[in-house]
Formats: C-alpha cells, sequence, structure tokens
C-alpha cells in the first residue's frame, strides 16, 4: 500500500509540476492565439458579418500584441473603408485606431508605402470637410516618421556651411559621419551636445565627422553657441526654424535627430544617445 501511495504521489507531483511550467504569459498568448483563430474563422465564414469592423479591431489588436505585423496593414486597411467618409464620420477613430497604428507598424517594419497611400486616401476623402485643413495638419504630423531616412537609406546632403565651406556628403568617402539635427533652443539636444563633442575629439582623427543641421533662426546665437562649446564641425542653417529645407526633405518632426552614416554612405544607426553613440561610432569606423 505504502508503494502504491508512493507511486500515485510521485505521478500527481509530475502532473502539477507540469501544469506550473506554464507560465501566466504562456497560457495569456495560447489563449490569444485561440482568440485570433476563431475571429479569422468567423471572418471567413462572415465576410459581410455587421459587426465585421469590431471583429478587424480584435484581429489587429492580438496581431500588435503578438508581435505579427505582417498582415496588420491590410486588416487596418479593411477596417478604414468600413469607416462613414461623410458627415457622420468618426475622425478621432480614424486617427486613432487606424491611421496612427500604420504608421507605427509601417516605421517597425520599414514597408511604408501603405501607410503612404492611406493617408492620401484620408486626406483626399475628407478634402471637402470643414475640418480639413486641421485634417491634414494632423495627418502630416503623424505621418512624418514615415519619411525619415532608415538604416540602408542614403542622405543626399549638400550645402554651403556658416563658414563658407561646402560640404557633400556624397563626397565624404570612406567616412563615418553623424548628421545632426538639432537647435540652441533644443534642451535635449544641449544636454545630448558633449555627448557628441567627445565622440568627435575622441574619433575624429580615426575618420568620424559630424554634420549640423541647426533649426535656429538666430545665425549670432547659434555661432556664439558654437564658439563657446569647441563645435568644429560644419553647421547648415537657413533661419527658417522648423521651415528648415534640409529637415522638410528628410521628414524631421523632432530633434535632436541624429543619423549615423557608415563608410559605405548608408545610415547603419539614428539616434543614437551617450554611451551608445560612442559605441556605434567605433564599430562603424572598424567595419
Amino acid at each position: 500500500m505504502k508503494t502504491c501511495l508512493f507511486v500515485i504521489t510521485g505521478l500527481l507531483s509530475v502532473g502539477l509540476l507540469s501544469l506550473n511550467a506554464e507560465t501566466a504569459a504562456d497560457i495569456a498568448q495560447r489563449f490569444e492565439q485561440q482568440k485570433l483563430a476563431a475571429l479569422e474563422t468567423y471572418l471567413s465564414e462572415n465576410p459581410e458579418a455587421e459587426d465585421k469592423d469590431l471583429a478587424l479591431t480584435l484581429i489587429i489588436g492580438a496581431k500588435l500584441s503578438s508581435g505579427d505585423f505582417e498582415s496588420v496593414p491590410s486588416l487596418l486597411s479593411q477596417r478604414y473603408e468600413l469607416q462613414p467618409k461623410g458627415p457622420d464620420a468618426d475622425l478621432n477613430a480614424i486617427i486613432q485606431e487606424i491611421v496612427q497604428p500604420m504608421v507605427q507598424t509601417a516605421v517597425i517594419t520599414g514597408d511604408r508605402d501603405a501607410a503612404k497611400a492611406l493617408i492620401t486616401q484620408v486626406k483626399s476623402d475628407f478634402s471637402a470637410s470643414p475640418q480639413s485643413s486641421q485634417l491634414n495638419q494632423i495627418l502630416d504630423q503623424i505621418g512624418a516618421d514615415l519619411y525619415l531616412p532608415g538604416v540602408g537609406d542614403k542622405m543626399e546632403i549638400a550645402f554651403t556651411s556658416t563658414t563658407g565651406d561646402d560640404i557633400d556628403v556624397a563626397a565624404m568617402k570612406d567616412k563615418v559621419i553623424l548628421i545632426d539635427f538639432w537647435a540652441t533652443w533644443c534642451g535635449p539636444c544641449i544636454a545630448e551636445m558633449p555627448n557628441v563633442v567627445a565622440a568627435y575629439d575622441k574619433y575624429h582623427e580615426e575618420g568620424f565627422e559630424v554634420i549640423g543641421i541647426s533649426l535656429d533662426d538666430d545665425e549670432a546665437k547659434l555661432n556664439q553657441f558654437i564658439a563657446d562649446n569647441e563645435m568644429p564641425w560644419p553647421q547648415y542653417f537657413d533661419g527658417k526654424g522648423w521651415e528648415n529645407e534640409i529637415a522638410q526633405r528628410f521628414g524631421i518632426g523632432s530633434i535632436p535627430a541624429t543619423f549615423l552614416v557608415g563608410k559605405d554612405g548608408t545610415i547603419v544607426a539614428s539616434n543614437l544617445r551617450g554611451p551608445a553613440l560612442e559605441e556605434a561610432v567605433e564599430k562603424a569606423l572598424a567595419d
């Protein structure tokens, strides 16, 4: 009897260990996948369901939470097609639940065409709306990241610097270049500047360059700041602030915005801060 009880107790222990081996996150993920499969089956069998928009919303949420982004743009486009486009349109829902997730997904995956097309479509569909001007402004702000250069892209930048030197990124062969969009009125830019100066001083002799794109509107103030902080690299200044021509061309919507260009002329990293900047520069110089 004792042997039998021991065997039973052992089996129960193994069973409990097996059950406990699944974490809370595992359980949630398993049921999330079951929910997703059921919803996809429901829409497949009921393509014109009255609650199709709700079903799509739930599917999109499940996919975003699991990091499965591939089909999200198509699902968001389907949601947009279902939305009223007249006076009863819910513009807040369109912006927050469709356009913003579309842009965020595009930035993550690097596939930005669908998001650009959606923004263009929304602008067209509501061009006659009394709110069209405000809507377009919001859409442009949300979509700014779609035009930001990404890893692997090239940045064609040529200008005459504040000191009269002709600068052309394409001509700076075999150099590692930090392109820094900044301004003297930008607190985070100023806080990060000592790290940029330190990286420049440490690696300049090895082939590291910095190019500043200033969004200032006061050239005298800019030049004084550059002198006070010993920033010897070239600066582009056109006095237009946020309307800076180079910043506009690359969709810069917030600063500091930095792009590290490798020796092959393509971007290898962006928005590096603190020690991460020196680490990336050292790696890029070694490649």
